[in-house]
């Protein structure tokens, strides 16, 4: 006993750590936390970095370099020249074998080079600034991306409950029904028919309910996935259906102002253009020509055996200051091709700018008959379900005073299951066609 104490005594903080661990979220919350942890959402903050990197990397190429050489050589063989032994007192007609220098050798050298100018480099900065603004709005809609995904996910995690519980009620009635039908039947005053009606009716609701609690499961999977959770998690939503489609219907949102240039698609198309643009100018800069200067410092040491460290060896220094200037003169029309293709480029960048600004105002009325539509659908459907649950109730009525047949019940039945769906199906889409909407209004 004391054991068992001790052990639950253990046991417990580990417990109620596990649940304080336990992810709750509204959907706010979830979406908040989908744009911190969703992998997309990290690998495009990443992108950001690497852009910013990026365009150091392109400055840096015009500011100076500083660059340093060491090389060592040791003649295992040394080369031999002759000369006119006359020049040593000797025969004329004659040479001697001499040997130049000494066997080993080391040469020091550091190099400071700086761009004086160069047009590939200019354009070249510029561009960083585009890429970077390039990275900047993919984050943008990298995240409304994010945001319509967990939307979706945790409406669908919703819908998916919704659908197991209403299955799980029709079951039992269903299973009560049968129940009644059978006993009747068994007792001689009804027939077969009405029982496998009945039979019929619980086997399709059941497989319903099967595939409903399946669905469950996965939708909560994909939910984690979306908010960057491992997919097993037992998270937990904190809304319900029903009152979060309430909070999404706000027909005002139909008549707010509209800025196309707050548009991420937008963004991107002009971007799109100003990264044709600069290829043009990074094209034509191919014919300027470039300049640059260095100046060097290094020395020179001969010994016959490595002591080039030694504090007292000889070394002889030199220095060498210098600019060079390269000039293109012809390319075989090579650069006025490529300055064409550009041109070409750029022209298509701005005609795909001018259809993708015409496309944003076709989807954002589009967007806003989609959500009108859902909404006029919740209504119309609510109102469905509501007289589809008389009509099923009073079939139900019928049915067990013998004024009604089990197929006009089942009928009824599965007309009350249809309308269900319908409704649930079209809470969610109340939700999701209002974040399509603020999407492309980016809100």
């Amino acid at each position: 006993m004391r054991k068992t104490l001790i052990s639950l005594l253990l046991i417990l903080p580990w417990m109620a750590s596990a649940q304080d661990t336990i992810p709750s979220f509204s959907l706010d919350q979830a979406i908040s936390y989908a744009l911190e942890h969703n992998y997309s959402a990290i690998n495009a903050s990443r992108d950001i970095i690497d852009a910013q990197k990026q365009k150091w990397e392109t400055i840096a190429d015009g500011l100076p370099q500083i660059s340093g050489a060491v090389s060592y050589q040791n003649q295992l063989k040394q080369p031999v020249a002759q000369i006119p032994a006359e020049f040593f007192g000797g025969e004329p007609g004659t040479y001697q074998e001499v040997v130049f220098g000494q066997a080993q050798s080391m040469s020091a050298t550091a190099t400071l080079t700086q761009q004086i100018f160069d047009g590939s480099y200019i354009v070249g900065v510029q561009a960083t600034k585009t890429f970077l603004e390039y990275s900047q709005n993919n984050k943008e809609k990298t995240e409304l991306d994010v945001r319509k995904a967990v939307v979706e996910a945790y409406g669908n995690v919703l819908l998916a409950r919704e659908s197991v519980l209403i299955s799980e009620r029709n079951k039992a009635t269903l299973e009560e029904n049968l129940y009644e039908t059978k006993r009747i039947y068994e007792n001689g005053l009804g027939d077969e028919e009405s029982v496998d009606q009945l039979q019929i009716t619980l086997s399709t609701v059941d497989n319903q309910l099967k595939n409903a609690r399946r669905m469950e499961e996965i939708t909560l999977q994909m939910l984690n996935l979306v908010l960057g959770l491992p997919i097993e998690s037992p998270t937990v939503l904190t809304e319900n259906l029903d009152d979060l489609t309430q909070s999404k219907i706000d027909l005002g949102l139909i008549d707010s102002e509209f800025n196309i240039e707050n548009n991420v698609d937008y963004k991107m198309a002009a971007n799109l253009n100003q990264q044709r643009a600069l290829e043009l100018k990074l094209a034509k800069s191919y014919a300027l020509p470039t300049l640059n200067a260095f100046v060097n410092y290094g020395g020179n040491s001969f010994s016959d055996n490595f002591n080039f460290l030694n504090s007292g060896q000889q070394w002889f220094g030199s220095s060498i200051l210098g600019i060079d200037l390269n000039i293109p003169i012809f390319s075989s029309l090579k650069r006025s091709a490529s300055t064409q293709r550009a041109k070409i480029a750029l022209e298509k960048a701005k005609t795909q700018f001018t259809e993708a600004q015409a496309q944003i105002r076709l989807q954002l009325e589009s967007a806003k008959s989609d959500y009108i539509l859902a909404i006029e659908q919740y209504g119309t459907y609510k109102d469905n379900l509501e007289l589809a649950e008389r009509i099923e109730k009073k079939n139900q009525i019928k049915y067990s005073e013998g004024l009604a047949t089990s197929f006009e019940l089942r009928q009824a039945q599965t007309q009350l299951y249809t309308s269900q769906q319908e409704y649930l199906q079209s809470m969610v889409d109340v939700i999701n066609k209002k974040t399509e909407l603020e999407n492309i209004l980016n809100q």
